[in-house]
């Protein structure tokens, strides 16, 4: 499975941005997508997830601002991100999996930067 992230870039506090993630190869194993995001220094945080019937989870961070979506014909997963906060900012990525998200066993994309200025 490959992933090929884009979107991202800088916005001021309050601003919005969109990520997207498209997926190619051996798509029917996976059953459940997400974005991460990583901070220098700390470990990577699962933001949100969605599953293949599109059951949604989120972080508590981003509850109520970030929504995860899928376009199953294009085997794309996006990330809407609104009223962004300066910690927001981190690169994200995005990750895929054949049963659960794990770090040490996803499939991910390149990271990009998401820059959120106060």
């Amino acid at each position: 499975v490959q992933l090929q992230a884009s979107g991202g870039g800088s916005v001021q506090a309050g601003g919005s941005l969109s990520l997207s993630c498209a997926a190619s190869g051996m798509i029917f194993s996976i059953s459940i997508l997400g974005w991460y995001r990583q901070t220098p220094g700390k470990q990577r945080e699962l933001v949100a997830s969605i599953t293949s019937s599109s059951s949604t989870k989120y972080a508590d961070s981003v509850k109520g601002r970030f929504t995860i979506s899928r376009d199953n014909a294009k085997n794309t997963v996006y990330l809407l991100m609104n009223s962004l906060k300066p910690e927001d900012t981190a690169v994200y990525y995005c990750a895929a999996a054949r049963w659960g998200l794990k770090p040490e066993s996803n499939y991910w994309g390149q990271g990009t930067q998401v820059t959120v200025s106060s």
